[in-house]
This record gives structure tokens, sequence and C-alpha cells, in this order.
């Protein structure tokens, strides 16, 4: 009797089986004998391949290979893989029985008898024609991204009776799940669920979408018997018998945790290269519409000056008025230098800076700008290399970041300044090359950014401050020192957690003695701006407005103009009369200022040649033996040049 019973058993479980693989239509599951012929045929692989039962049963399985496979023997080796280690498993290409060809994901294993005898081997195939094409498309479009959607090897295979509880358990459910047959089967599938998804109801959700719609599938976490959550893609068959009751569902979970993982670091590598992109157009525009305002301070301040001369001295309101625009015009250009320093087109002086002898510098104007409500604390190592960098930026860029920090603490608060070597190599360079560099980190115990503001901090004009409180451009400016400089700006916030903002710098080795770096000496003021000079001068520049306005100061100050509103122009008018100085703007469209300058030395070597741009210099394209005259400049620095043109100055 006992026998009968395990018998009976092992003819229901055989039935359960064999109506799971019925019931499952996408995945061709058959049988081969150990010669490699079909020995059974599911309606799946007849649904794949076209082949009836009867026209297949007792063939060579290799018929569904390419000729060029057979010819190298890829069928022989495929079960002779599977005999050997137990389990073949591959993609390539398979042929219908119309000849027409699908990409196929095959998986064969060696059935073997107790005492170790091959049976035969059972075989799935799945078409993945659709999934590879679209593989294809995506190597050939993301070349430095390779997803690698290959790495799915395995299915759990199972069976659910009617309310959802585990009534058979494959080997691959085994290996994805965690759970022996013994230990699963009888329990319900919500224990692969999470809690908030049993919570919420999606188990039988999915039981009742399956059963109304005849199919359910997505994608979602799951919990192996460990407790670890893994990416599945989860599809789940109802499975009817001949009357139609149903008799469960046929559950198929495959793990695609890489896959997601693939499609999350292409997303943040997309991210990071639109922010780029971004932050490289606004740094182009920010740049060309500062050039365009130094050209348009140019002439206001030029003209402001000339309007002075000719206004009454007495009257206090007049002279009032003009001070204040005066005034604007000289914040107006403090501001462009600012937009030029996001646009990395300020003129720099690198030299090997120490930051704890720099921060010791700073601490007094530190304390007086931040207020006694601000506590400061530094933290350097006794170890610290110097970074190469422009001191007067750098010291611009650490006020703007403690600034930042102060205005993120209305109540009070403190700041840390602190540094480290560091070492980025080849792999995880990211915004950095590889190389030494030495990280200057400003903490504070402010509010801190969500998500969406720390995106756009670097932002020129973004700003979170009240209308009035703030240029948007501080940590604009910044971002730009850093990224001329070789560097970058890394921001780490945690709303309520305050902010950490890093200036990455190249380090050099700290030396005994430094040499003192060669800075480029301002224009001064004249002692009597009103000495006639007398001087033959030739204007260049392709804005009308900056033309005549800098032509109307020369002649105030006692100068013979010429003027031209280009370089052909101007070396026209070169060869008919002599000059005692040559001022020409660089940004020109047919030839620009650098080029002018090099065919005037040709034709005249002795010729004094001033260059003047609404950039504050271009050291990759300017030579330093040209002198430069940065717009805006006002009359007294136009007339010191002038003097040192005669001699005088």
């Amino acid at each position: 009797m006992p026998d009968t019973t395990a018998s009976t058993a092992q003819l229901v479980e055989d039935a359960r089986y064999r109506l799971l693989v019925e019931a499952v239509t996408d995945y061709a599951i058959y049988m081969l004998d150990p010669d490699g012929r079909v020995s059974s045929w599911s309606s799946g692989a007849q649904r794949l391949k076209g082949y009836a039962a009867d026209e297949i049963l007792g063939e060579h399985f290799s018929r569904f290979y390419t000729p060029a496979d057979r010819e190298a023997g890829l069928p022989e080796l495929a079960l002779g893989e599977a005999a050997r280690v137990g389990r073949y498993e591959s993609e390539g290409w398979r042929l219908h029985r119309d000849g027409s060809s699908f990409w196929a994901h095959v998986v064969i294993d060696a059935i073997r008898s107790a005492d170790g005898e091959l049976l035969g081997f059972a075989k799935i195939t799945r078409d993945r024609t659709e999934q590879h094409e679209t593989e294809q498309a995506l190597r050939r479009s993301e070349q430095q991204f390779r997803l690698l959607v290959n790495g799915v090897t395995d299915y759990a295979l199972y069976m659910l009776d009617a309310e959802g509880h585990v009534t058979s358990w494959n080997s691959g459910a085994e290996r994805i799940k965690g759970y022996h047959p013994e230990e699963i089967i009888g329990r319900h599938f919500d224990g692969f669920y999470c809690d908030e998804d049993r919570q919420g109801g999606v188990p039988q959700a999915s039981l009742d979408t399956a059963l109304a719609e005849g199919r359910y599938e997505e994608e979602r976490l799951q919990m192996r018997k460990d407790g670890s959550r893994f990416w599945a893609n989860i599809v789940i068959d109802p499975v009817f018998d001949d009357t139609g009751k149903l008799l469960g569902f046929a559950k198929i979970t495959r793990d695609i945790t890489d896959k997601r993982r693939a499609q999350e670091e292409l997303e943040r590598a997309r991210d990071e290269l639109i922010q780029s992109q971004k932050m490289e157009s606004l740094g182009q525009l920010t740049g060309g519409v500062a050039h365009d305002f130094n050209n348009l301070l140019t002439v206001i301040l030029g003209g402001l000056q000339l309007l002075e001369r000719q206004l009454p001295r007495d009257n206090e309101k007049v002279q009032g008025i003009w001070r204040n625009a005066l005034e604007a015009t000289r914040r107006g250009a403090q501001l462009t230098q600012r937009m030029l320093a996001f646009a990395r087109k300020q003129r720099l002086f690198p030299q090997p800076i120490q930051l704890p002898a720099l921060l010791q510098d700073m601490s007094e104007l530190l304390v007086s700008s931040l207020g006694p409500t601000i506590a400061l604390e530094t933290r350097f190592p006794l170890q610290l290399d110097c970074v190469m960098s422009d001191q007067n930026q750098l010291e611009l860029a650490i006020i703007n970041l403690a600034t930042n920090a102060r205005d993120a603490m209305p109540g009070g608060g403190s700041i840390t300044f602190s540094a480290r070597n560091a070492q980025v190599g080849p792999r995880q360079s990211g915004k950095l090359t590889a190389g030494d560099y030495v990280c200057l980190a400003v903490t504070d115990s402010g509010q801190g950014m969500d998500e969406e503001t720390l995106r756009r901090a670097a932002e020129p004009f973004f700003t979170t401050k009240a209308t009035g409180k703030g240029t948007g451009l501080g940590l604009s400016i910044v971002h730009g020192l850093a990224q001329q400089q070789g560097g970058a700006l890394l921001l780490r916030s945690t709303p309520g957690m305050g902010t950490t903002a890093e200036i990455w710098l190249p380090a050099v080795k700290p030396k005994a003695e430094s040499p003192v770096p060669e800075v480029a000496t301002p224009i001064e003021m004249s002692a009597d701006p009103d000495e006639p000079l007398g001087l033959r001068v030739l204007v260049v520049d392709d804005d009308a407005l900056v033309l005549m306005g800098t032509s109307a100061l020369l002649a105030d100050l006692g100068c013979q103009v010429s003027r031209a509103e280009s370089a052909r122009t101007a070396l026209g008018l070169l060869e008919q009369s002599p000059f005692d100085l040559l001022i020409t703007d660089f940004a020109m469209p047919d030839m620009d200022g650098m080029q002018l300058i090099q065919q005037v030395r040709l034709l005249q070597p002795a010729l004094t040649c001033v260059l003047t741009t609404g950039y504050a210099g271009r050291p990759d394209i300017l030579a330093d033996s040209v002198p430069r005259l940065p717009k805006p400049f006002d009359r007294e620095q136009l007339y010191s040049l002038l003097r040192r043109v005669r001699g005088t100055g």
C-alpha cells in the first residue's frame, strides 16, 4: 500500500510539472534522448519553433541550428558540455520550421538516473530576438557603456495553487531564492515580497491580474531566504484543466539585478553629461555677455568722465548724480569680472600656495566679514602639499564659500575649514584628471540643500536668497576658478545637516623658498591728467560705440586720433600715415587684434601696439610681449598708458 501511495504521489507531481510545462508558452521546453533526438515536445516549443509534435519527435535537435553552427559541431559541443558538467547555456541564432531565424537563449540540463546513467537532456529555449536587437542598438549608441543584460542565466520555475501556495519548486528557484523544496512547498508565495508590497496587497493583486487578463508581468524587488533583495522580472500565467477549472498559476522569476544596475549607471552618466554640457553652454553664454557688457561699460565710463569735465563744480546735486552714475558703472565692471570668472576667461597668475598660511593670513578678514555669530575652525594635517593657484582668485573663492555658508545659518553656527592630500586614479577621475590634488573643504552647520537646489547651486545667477540679497554668482566663480586651473568644485549637502563645499586643486610639493610670482602692475592714475600729449593714435574696434568713445577720450587728452572699424582698414591707414600708437580690440570678425599686431610688426616694428579686450586676458592666445588694456578702462588709465608711450610716465 505505501508503494502505491508513493507512486500515486509521484504521478500527481509529474502531472503538475507537465501542466506547468504546457502552461509556459513563451519558452520551448522539451526533452532529448542521450543522442540528441527529440523525445518530448511542449506547446511552447510548437509555438516557438513551428513544428508539430508528430513532425519533430525522433528528429535530431541539430536541425534547429544554422548550417554554419552545424558545420562547426556546435550541437555536439553543447550536448558534450551538458553531459560533462551537468548544464549548458548559451545564446545564438536558431531556425524556425520555415527556415527563418531567431535569437535564442538556450539552456540544456543533463538528466541522469540514480546510479549516474545519462538518460537524456532537458532543453529550454526562449526567443530573445527583440531584446537582442534592443541590446545591439544600445551598444552602438552608448559606446562608453556596455549593458550586460545577458548575465541572467537561470529561471525560477514553479507552481502555485489557486490560493497562491507553492506546490512545486525547481532547482532554478532554489538557486535564485535560496529555499530548499521542503522549506517552501506549502507556504504562500507572498513571502517572496517585501513588507511594504505585502501590506499593499501586491501579491494578491498580481494573481488577480493574471486571472483577469491571462498573464501578469512586471519588474519588482523580491526577497531571498536570507532577507536580501534583488530585482526580478516576474511572469505569472494562470493554469486551467480541460474543463476550464483554475488549477493554479505557473510562475517564472528571473534575476535582473545586473541589468537594473547597468541602467542606473547609464542614467547617472547621462545626467552628469547633461549637467556638464549645460554648465559649458552657460559658461560660453556668460563669457560672451560679459564681453559685450565690458564694451558698453567702456563707453559709459569714458562718457561719464568726459561729461564730468563739462559739469558745474559748484552744483552739488549734479555732482552727486554724476558720482552715483560713475559708482554704478564701476560696480557693473565688477559684476562682469565675476561673470568672466565663472566663464573661466579671467587672467590668472598661478603660484604654489600653502593653504594653512593663506587661511591664517585671511583669518582677521574672515572674522570681520562673517560676524560674531559664526564660529570658525581650521583642521589641517601636519603634512599638506601646496596648491597651484592664483592667490587673489583663491582668496575670493574662499570668501565666497564662507559667505554662502554664513547665509545658510541665519541664526549663527560654525564653519570648518579643512584640507587633505588626495590622489585621483584613472578609474576614479570623474570631473578630475588623474593626479595629485589638495582638497580644501568648507563645511557649515546650516540648513543644507535639497537635491534640486544642490544640482543647480553652481549655475550663474541661480540663488535662493531674496531679491537684492545676492547675485547668484558666488559658487559660479568658485566653479570657474577651479575648472580653469585643472580642478573641480564638488558639493555635498543634506537638508537639515549642513553643506560641504570642496575645492580640488592640483598639488605641488612644498618648497623651502618659493619665488615671488610676476604680477601685472596695475595702471596708476596720473598726477596731472590735463597735460596734452600730442600723440598720433590709431584706434581699431568693430564696435562703433567703443570706437567713438575711445576716440573722444584720446582727443580730450590732446591726441590726434584716427579710427578704423576693422583690421584691414587699419592696415590701409598705417600705409598712408605715421602713428605713435596702435590701440586695437582683440575680438574682431575679419582679423583679430593679435593677428593685426603681428602684421603691423612686420610693417612698422617700432610702432607701440596695445591690445584691448572685454575678457580679462587670454594667456593661451595673447603674447606676454603685447601690453593689454582690459575693458572697461577709464580716462586716467588711458592717460597713464599714453604717458608711458611718450616716455614721460
